[in-house]
């Protein structure tokens, strides 16, 4: 009988220990200034699409971002938007459902992801778009705010290295991407430039790259092919650039045909020091992802924010890579 009843007191002590140590609440002692959560838990996710995950100017600031939101106690979910608009807006519907804090959203169309904008918007899931601005000034409104490269400014500055190298005549050649804003300014700005300092270059072909090395390369060599006098070609992004270089390599048109990059990318850069390429204006993506994580910890604290930041672009000619200590990254 006396062992039964120590027996039940041994138990009912164990049970009272493991519902005291079991129990205890864990609770967010956050103090409000953007840190982490001290007992070690989430503040919740954050939601992140871009064009072309694969390209290295996104995978940066997808990892940029992922870093600035773990020091902030939030998660970081990047997808890739493949360049599909219907994919992209399907995924911010994702976010929302999935009870996402913010959508950090690169467009893959400037026109085409309005719908997966105003989902979020009248969820009351806030939307921060970086590198490029969506087309309608209605759409903009239901952002919280934009981060960019001034790409009109930097397409101005592709068009100051044009002039320089061909001496402001001869043939020359676009490779675009229409679907992208970001991408057109960088072409308007290129224009613009060559129309305010009297340029007498005849503008033959403009063709759609799709921002890819591979498109690029087809479509460079068609257009060489079609105008065999071409003297030079301005690519929107790099990859682009790096593309047209191979189809110029192969038919051996290279004391010929120069061609002007766009992006400062570890590989522009490298092309910029084996002359491949002219000049590529630098962007800055390490910044353009710390901004965009800052200005939600704001949103988040009820900051007014600057609605739309663009951040100029540089020259990256070959003397700045000839002295350049860090060729294999990107500019801070």
């Amino acid at each position: 009988m006396k062992r039964h009843c120590f027996l039940s007191l041994l138990l009912s002590g164990l049970l009272i220990s493991l519902v005291s140590c079991g129990g205890k609440k864990e609770t967010n002692t956050d103090d409000g200034k953007g840190g982490p959560d001290k007992s070690g838990g989430s503040k919740g996710s954050i939601g992140m699409t871009c064009m072309d995950l694969n390209n290295p100017f996104f995978r940066l600031i997808a990892d940029v971002m992922e870093k600035e939101a773990s020091k902030a106690g939030y998660k970081l979910i990047a997808l890739n938007g493949d360049t599909n608009p219907v994919l992209q807006n399907t995924q911010m519907r994702d976010f929302v459902a999935q009870e996402c804090k913010a959508i950090f959203l690169h467009p893959t169309d400037s026109s085409a992801v309005a719908d997966g904008i105003k989902h979020a918007f009248d969820a009351g899931v806030p939307v921060f778009t970086f590198d490029m601005e969506m087309e309608s000034a209605e759409v903009r409104k239901m952002v919280a705010a934009h981060i960019g490269s001034d790409n009109f400014q930097g397409g101005q500055l592709a068009g100051e290295s044009m002039m320089k190298l061909t001496g402001g005549k001869g043939e020359i050649g676009i490779i675009d991407l229409p679907t992208a804003n970001s991408c057109v300014k960088r072409v308007d700005g290129f224009m613009d430039y060559l129309k305010k300092n009297g340029s007498e270059l005849k503008i033959v072909s403009t063709l759609n790259g799709n921002g890819k090395v591979d498109v690029g390369n087809k479509v460079a060599e068609e257009m060489i092919v079609a105008h065999p006098d071409i003297v030079a070609i301005f690519a929107i992004n790099d990859p682009c650039g790096l593309g047209a270089y191979r189809a110029i390599q192969k038919l051996e048109l290279t004391d010929q045909i120069t061609v002007i990059g766009f992006d400062g990318s570890p590989k522009g850069k490298k092309g910029v020091l084996d002359k491949k390429l002219y000049d590529t204006p630098q962007q800055f993506p390490r910044k353009m992802a710390i901004e965009t994580v800052a200005n939600f910890l704001k949103h988040q604290k009820g900051d007014e924010l600057e609605p739309s930041v663009f951040l100029p672009c540089k020259h990256y000619l070959h003397e700045d890579a000839a002295k350049d200590k860090n060729l294999d990254g990107w500019g801070e």
